[in-house]
């Protein structure tokens, strides 16, 4: 009987697989060169820590389950959640701020469609600890030079939520958190609905669709005009003067937006070409999810970057690293396995495995693209030597192993 891989998953195969690797692995590197260091958490978490955060309508969008002890357990769909709980739990103790990273697997269940999936990589970072704008300058700067350096341009936008927030403030705490959700959908008829529904003032039916539709050049100074001279504008201002220091291009716009009530100020998006319709690859700002999960009033700042959507539009190439191939005779079959050993801890080397002939092992070498062969026969057993043979120009050359090593670690 063959079985079928679950809908909305995917096989990696070796060629995908290693340049999957080859980026995550740069990626990695950007994030510990500004210091930031790598969590892991469990693969599936308690149901409540998710609803605590999302509220009870995204069980419909969870891989939940009853575990044997009819605990509510569900696949984890992100990783914020679960980094806060292993702050409160763990590092509450800590020196702040605390730059964390993570890179694992994630769950969703969900209609599966181009550039969404029901298992996906997430990528993201955590600093906890400041509620400085230099927090989010940083953490927004490293986003774009993480896409930057596996050659991903991202079109940066950013907002922060205290200037919507104090627009909103004459309304019940209720009505503002409907109103951020649909603005966050962009739903602009539902939102207008509400606002008549709810018999919201004349003046806010007019400043509300303004503000949310101010975009770049000269947009906090409409907003100001909007909402008067606030403090969350001059922390959004200061914000925008830290990312100028970093060379970071960015477009301000005041319809980001959060339909959840812990973020706190600044909110940023990245889009990028070639993904259609799903082009976001990264979203983050500032939010306070420790209260909630029961830590003290610490305030954290970060992003989600989606590793699968950079995958398909990174044309970055792994370097080529085809293995060296022995080809031995079954008199030097012990021979090819001694040599393999000295050999494997500086390069990928193949033994022959299946018994093949001369002709047939060199013809494998060729087939899987290796540039070098190394043939060990019974002259070269007597000699103390192994002949190595470059594929391309077909040129052999009688040496040592120690030889051989050095040569190809000069390649």
């Amino acid at each position: 009987m063959k079985i079928s891989k679950p809908r909305g998953t995917r096989d990696f195969l070796p060629e995908d697989t290693k340049k999957r690797r080859y980026v995550e692995n740069i990626l990695r590197q950007v994030v510990k060169n500004w210091g930031f260091s790598e969590i892991i958490t469990p693969t599936f978490e308690k149901l409540e820590l998710f609803t605590l955060k999302s509220g009870e309508g995204i069980v419909g969008e969870l891989y939940n389950f009853k575990d044997k002890g009819d605990r509510e357990m569900t696949l984890r769909p992100e990783l914020t959640a679960p980094a806060m709980r292993m702050y409160v739990n763990e590092m509450q103790s800590y020196q702040q701020p605390l730059k964390l990273f993570y890179f694992e697997n994630c769950f969703r269940y969900e209609r599966p469609q181009k550039g969404r999936f029901r298992e996906f990589w997430q990528f993201g970072v955590e600093l906890i600890g400041s509620k400085r704008a230099d927090a989010d300058a940083e953490v927004i700067a490293l986003a774009i030079e993480m896409l930057k350096s596996v050659g991903i341009k991202g079109d940066l936008h950013v907002n922060n939520l205290g200037v919507i927030r104090k627009l909103l403030s004459v309304l019940e705490s209720e009505h503002q958190s409907k109103i951020m959700r649909l603005v966050d959908k962009k739903d602009d008829t539902g939102l207008n609905d509400f606002l008549e529904e709810i018999n919201a003032p004349s003046d806010l039916h007019v400043k509300l669709p303004e503000l949310i539709d101010l975009r770049g050049e000269g947009a906090v100074t409409k907003a100001r005009e909007l909402v008067g001279d606030i403090p969350e504008i001059e922390r959004f201002q200061e914000l925008l003067t830290l990312l100028d220091a970093y060379g970071v291009e960015y477009t301000i716009d005041f319809g980001i937006a959060r339909g959840l009530d812990y973020y706190t100020g600044t909110v940023f998006e990245i889009y990028a070409e070639g993904l259609g319709a799903q082009n976001q690859v990264c979203g983050g700002g500032s939010y306070n999810l420790i209260k909630l999960f029961g830590g003290g009033d610490v305030p954290s700042t970060g992003f989600g970057l989606g590793f699968d959507r950079i995958m398909e539009v990174c044309e970055m190439e792994a370097p080529d690293d085809k293995p060296l191939v022995i080809i031995a005779k079954d008199s030097t079959r012990l021979d090819a396995v001694k040599a393999a050993a000295k050999l494997r801890p500086h390069m990928p080397v193949y033994n022959d495995l299946m018994g093949r002939n001369f002709k047939a092992q060199l013809s494998y070498a060729n087939n899987i693209g290796a540039n070098y062969v190394l043939i060990i026969g019974e002259k070269e057993v007597e000699a103390g030597k192994v002949t190595l043979k470059d594929m391309k120009s077909g040129e052999q050359e009688l040496m040592t192993i120690e030889d051989v090593i050095q040569k190809l670690a000069d390649k």
